[in-house]
């Protein structure tokens, strides 16, 4: 869609149709059919951004059942996906969610929707770049859900730090999108990782590094 004469961004169109609509609305799902899942409308969304309803609540019950104490998110977009996140932190009683987001106009929505949340205390949101962010780690769960280019290279600089028990998520990893999911696939095949494919709309990987591994 163009905007006064330029193209504009995707991330920005659906801020304007939140801001117009002055809340979320569930929909179905409408990303496309793919061979490990298709019949995507059988799923719920909030927009085209935001992860999938049905993997909100498998964030959620994934901090609920591994306990972690530290949580990386990157891409907040909207701050929807941190907030089911902190849900879980919230139930068990410890630990918080390290989130960042480039784009400042993006970052100012998410930022508004988390004070107004009950759960701030639990979460810090930077404005700032997945591969500039700086956390002590060790990371026992790792969302990442930035902009596509950069997954493997965000991926890559947080292994390190990753708790070798802990689960690296990477969303966006469908087969039709292929960036992803050919990138969780290349750091299987170098032996840095273990994965799981979820066929999920959108797609989920479910990965843990296997430097350290019991």
């Amino acid at each position: 869609m163009r905007l006064f004469g330029r193209r504009e961004k995707n991330e920005h169109r659906i801020l304007r149709e939140f801001a117009r609509r002055g809340a979320d609305e569930l929909q179905p799902e409408y990303h496309r059919a793919t061979p490990e899942c298709p019949e995507p409308a059988r799923w719920s969304m909030y927009d085209s951004m935001t992860a999938e309803a049905e993997v909100l609540e498998f964030l959620r019950s994934v901090v609920i059942t591994t306990k972690p104490k530290l949580i990386v998110e990157t891409g907040s977009f909207m701050g929807v996906s941190t907030l089911w996140l902190a849900e879980g932190v919230r139930q068990n009683g410890f630990g918080g969610i390290v989130s960042c987001e480039l784009d400042p106009q993006v970052f100012a929505v998410a930022k508004q929707r988390i004070e107004a949340s009950g759960l701030q205390q639990w979460i810090q949101l930077r404005n700032q770049s997945s591969l500039e962010l700086e956390v002590a780690g060790p990371i026992d769960l790792l969302f990442s859900d930035s902009d596509l280019p950069v997954r493997e290279q965000e991926v890559r600089r947080f292994l390190p730090l990753m708790n070798p028990h802990g689960l690296i998520l990477m969303h966006d990893a469908s087969s039709h999108l292929k960036v992803v999911r050919e990138a969780a696939l290349r750091l299987e095949q170098e032996g840095l990782i273990s994965t799981v494919l979820l066929p999920t709309p959108r797609g989920l990987v479910m990965a843990q590094k296997r430097a350290g591994r019991l």
